[in-house]
């Protein structure tokens, strides 16, 4: 039974970040703004979006996503005016273009290269020739320069 109360605590915390007073009257505009403040990462958690954070960057950040929106802005615009403040990192996804590319490509390639790596090491291991066994005087050889 605890656990279920914890589980419950933990799962209801996100909605407890956004405040009443923060939200918009008109249910469409608050909506878009829930939207927006999925896709903002909180600069000061780095790992949170804005939605699900409680620290006071993040509830400026929803209070500033929320005038923006009332003032007649559009959804990019938003995106773009924290993007221009404080850079892509500010997106929970960044942009597939500019530096933001390579975030995007890295992984597969690594992926890709790792595969490539393990298929070339089983290849060789596979045909690496047999060693044959130590003739009768290479074994004497051996045994003799062990003894001394």
């Amino acid at each position: 039974m605890k656990r279920l109360a914890l589980i419950l605590c933990l799962l209801a915390a996100p909605v407890l970040a956004v405040e009443p007073s923060e939200m918009l009257a008109d249910p469409v505009l608050e909506a878009r703004a829930q939207a927006l403040d999925q896709e903002l990462r909180c600069v000061k958690c780095q790992s949170e979006a804005i939605a699900s954070s409680n620290a006071a960057w993040a509830a400026d950040a929803r209070v500033l996503v929320r005038e923006l929106i009332a003032d007649g802005k559009s959804d990019a615009e938003v995106m773009d005016f924290f993007v221009d403040r404080y850079g892509e990192y500010v997106r929970m996804r960044p942009a597939a273009r500019g530096a933001g590319l390579v975030l995007w490509i890295a992984a597969p390639l690594m992926l890709l290269g790792g595969i490539g790596i393990a298929a070339l090491t089983l290849r060789r291991r596979r045909a690496a020739p047999e060693v044959a066994a130590l003739s009768a005087d290479e074994q004497a050889h051996l045994d003799e320069l062990l003894d001394s």
